[in-house]
């Protein structure tokens, strides 16, 4: 039963009594907690038709691959990257120009790596929704452009990349749609990413152009291959989905590593924080999907375009297909054993992309509602009865929440609201046995990422 269907039988009830109404609406505000109606029309709004569409359009494309034709109208990847800056503008011109939208380029010399034979100018596809209040603050949704076969300096034979990843980047043009009806906090970047089969370069490019540029980056929501819900083990499931995060930062300072050893936080980093944040917004809202928490950066041995923005720093994700069949991963088209091999049209389930798009979209739009995070959370309680914290004020901040959990647990199991204070202490709560965290909220009840302590009180 959704929070949407109880609100609506709760108003329809008009022959009940004023007593009985009452205690409904009381007891299912407690389970609830506050949510926001404007979160359900955001995934009633995601299309599976559109994006069914947009993948189409991708596919016909012949190739994707980062070193294929640029010059064609018909085939190759410029032709498919002028289709997705042309989306991008029509969205832009449905909302009065709300997008900003260009291209950011990377140049990248023959011989980069074994995959780069020839200079090539990778191309990203950008459109940025600026927030009203703080505009160089930016969540990113990202899918990526390019496609291939099964050599990787293969740049002419056909690659449709239906799902890998015309999919990821049929659903950031989805969700860019959706969102660009509503104004926002802080910003939104929905971004198509090159290079990534030649070595993550589009994502690396862009990380460095956001360094360069002095944005500040909340997170990124990479989006590789969401549309397959039949493994190549066979099993089907279109409720499943993952979410890879690394624990800690690779940037980390070693002050933080040496605290760590002692106070802990091994899984606890803020790309961990923003993969918890995905898991509750999605259980809360739809709870019908089934989201997976992958404690590792990527898919063993393999990579995604979320990597590169956690190599410079950031918070980044991957959001992906639960069960992947491997026969239509990087391969020629081609019939073996029986088997049909290479990543084609009709194996794209476009209802189970909508959904993912949907997480997607939430997710954005809840941190692009929320305060930003504090800054600064300290702790104390050492030898003492009571875990004692405080912590930065945010401006935009309606109140705050402080968390915890038990050490082994995978999701912040406990939560107080804390209003007109930056200074709480749990009294009870040994802090030997607990990881806490806290977040700022908005009166919506938007909620930043958490923030794990980082400084000790005294």
């Amino acid at each position: 039963m959704t929070n949407r269907y109880i609100y609506r039988n709760l108003i329809s009830m008009k022959n009940y009594s004023y007593s009985i109404v009452l205690g409904l609406l009381l007891s299912t505000f407690s389970v609830l907690g506050q949510t926001d109606p404007k979160i359900y029309d955001i995934i009633e709004a995601v299309s599976a038709d559109r994006i069914e569409n947009t993948v189409k359009n991708l596919v016909g494309f012949g190739t994707r691959h980062t070193l294929s034709d640029t010059l064609s109208n018909t085939r190759g990847i410029g032709a498919a990257r002028r289709y997705i800056k042309g989306k991008f503008d029509s969205i832009s011109s449905e909302c009065g120009d709300c997008l900003e939208v260009f291209y950011q380029h990377n140049f990248f010399p023959k011989g980069t790596n074994e995959r780069i034979v020839k200079d090539v100018d990778i191309v990203n596809v950008v459109a940025i929704k600026r927030g009203t209040k703080n505009p160089n603050h930016f969540i990113i949704m990202s899918g990526d452009i390019d496609s291939r076969v099964s050599d990787p300096t293969d740049y002419t034979s056909t690659s449709p990349g239906a799902n890998d990843n015309a999919s990821g980047m049929a659903g950031t043009i989805e969700a860019a749609r959706v969102l660009s009806q509503y104004e926002f906090d802080n910003s939104i970047i929905f971004v198509g990413l090159s290079g990534e089969e030649q070595g993550l370069f589009g994502g690396q490019g862009l990380a460095a152009y956001a360094k360069d540029k002095g944005w500040n980056i909340i997170g990124i929501l990479n989006n590789d291959m969401i549309g397959n819900i039949t493994g190549v083990d066979g099993y089907t499931s279109n409720k499943d989905f993952r979410i890879f995060s690394e624990p800690v930062p690779v940037t980390e300072s070693e002050r933080a590593r040496r605290a760590r050893r002692f106070y802990g936080g091994e899984v606890d980093g803020h790309s961990r924080q923003l993969a918890r944040y995905v898991h509750r917004l999605t259980t809360t809202y739809m709870p019908d999907m089934n989201p997976m928490m992958i404690y590792r950066l990527d898919r063993f041995g393999r990579g995604g375009h979320h990597r590169p923005f956690n190599d410079a720093g950031f918070a980044g994700i991957r959001i992906m297909e639960a069960h992947e069949n491997y026969t239509q991963q990087h391969q020629d088209i081609r019939t073996e054993n029986g088997i049909n091999y290479g990543d084609t049209f009709e194996h794209v389930n476009f209802p189970y992309a909508a959904k993912l798009t949907a997480v997607n979209a939430i997710t954005l739009a809840s941190l692009a509602w929320a305060p930003l995070a504090p800054e600064k959370v300290g702790i104390g309680g050492i030898v003492e009865a009571n875990a004692r914290l405080n912590w930065s004020e945010v401006a935009e901040a309606s109140h705050y929440k402080v968390h915890w959990r038990p050490t082994t647990a995978a999701q912040w199991e406990s939560s107080r609201a804390i209003h007109n204070a930056t200074e709480h202490t749990l009294k009870g709560v040994v802090i030997d046995n607990f990881f806490f965290g806290v977040s700022a909220v908005s009166k919506d009840g938007h909620e930043s990422l958490v923030v794990f302590p980082n400084e000790i009180i005294r």
